[in-house]
């Protein structure tokens, strides 16, 4: 198959095109025209030009491919009201399925998030069945966008589009740039963290993310969600695992989840009154480590065949020395 990616300089993004070539499938890059390629120049691709705020260019960047994996959903980075986040995610979000609609593509693949399904109600391991009944009654951006954009994806595919969810569980690995998920893996090794949320997560080496993108966009079937996961694990087992890697002491500190509200809401009223660096403790981050929860793979497994192959502590290495590599850890 011809394959698009889009988002393909992100971290998720690069390891899906990476699981693109080694499944023998041809590789199309769709970036912005500021994208800076050179961190994918490790890959094989053909370069498409296109931005999410241009339906037009979509169209000309989708015609004649067999699939596309949009790993570029969008994403809240500064403190802004939640409504006018949704807005913007539903407006690049339209465009893409609308360019989708137009070339008739045979496949679609949205990254989904973790976050856009409730905890269970019973407290054991979550699925792709939970669902809101109603908007969350969380406004933290990040988790409205995502769940407005999970809601989106599942109606497109009741209408006919070809849509796959493909949910990874939280991801380590190399090429978290900005970073991500990483900056936990950073912090502590940098001994700069301040402390940590307690909570349940479910981790995943990001090349087996990827690898799980690439069955959902083979096997997976239009309207349904897939998690692709790896291993259930406590917050503090999880800091205690990265420190012991990092070969540093563990942080102390867990911060109670009130507290870390009043501090993110500080740092960002902050923000948005004089400026300056973007706040350290920001509501997305609060939102997505207190949404935590651990999580049930089984259905991937079974309907797609995956089976993730690099356990945490060897993705947890992997991404500690690439962050060593590129500078982020002194």
């Amino acid at each position: 198959m011809k394959i698009g990616i889009i988002g393909a300089t992100g971290m998720i993004g690069h390891h899906t095109a990476n699981a693109v070539l080694k499944n023998h499938h041809q590789l199309v890059v769709i970036h912005r025209k500021s994208s800076n390629l050179s961190s994918i120049q490790d890959l094989k691709f053909t370069s498409r030009i296109a931005d999410l705020n241009n339906q037009k260019s979509l169209i000309a960047s989708l015609s004649n491919l067999d699939a596309v994996i949009n790993c570029a959903s969008y994403y809240p980075t500064k403190p802004l009201p939640w409504r006018k986040e949704v807005e913007t995610a539903l407006t690049q979000t339209n465009n893409f399925y609308n360019a989708c609609e137009t070339v008739k593509i045979a496949k679609i693949v949205y990254l989904g998030a973790a976050i856009a399904l409730p905890k269970h109600p019973q407290g054991i391991p979550g699925t792709e069945e939970l669902i809101y009944t109603q908007r969350p009654a969380n406004k933290t951006p990040y988790l409205q966008v995502k769940w407005e954009m999970d809601k989106l994806a599942t109606q497109k595919a009741k209408a006919g589009l070809p849509v796959v969810i493909g949910i990874p569980s939280m991801c380590f690995g190399e090429f978290d740039s900005t970073p991500s998920t990483g900056k936990l893996i950073v912090e502590i090794a940098n001994g700069t963290i301040p402390g940590y949320l307690r909570g349940n997560r479910n981790v995943i080496y990001t090349g087996d993310a990827g690898k799980g993108l690439i069955l959902a966009c083979e096997k997976g079937k239009s309207g349904e969600r897939y998690l692709f996961t790896n291993q259930n694990i406590s917050t503090d087992n999880l800091v205690k695992l990265i420190a012991k890697i990092a070969q540093i002491s563990p942080p102390k500190l867990s911060i109670p989840l009130p507290i870390a509200k009043i501090v993110s809401k500080f740092q960002e009223t902050k923000y948005n009154l004089l400026g300056g660096k973007l706040p350290l403790l920001t509501s997305s981050a609060i939102a997505v480590m207190a949404s935590g929860q651990f999580l049930d793979g089984t259905k991937a497994q079974k309907e797609l065949g995956f089976q993730p192959e690099v356990d945490i502590e060897e993705a947890i290495s992997r991404a500690l020395n690439w962050f060593k590599l590129q500078g982020y850890i002194k």
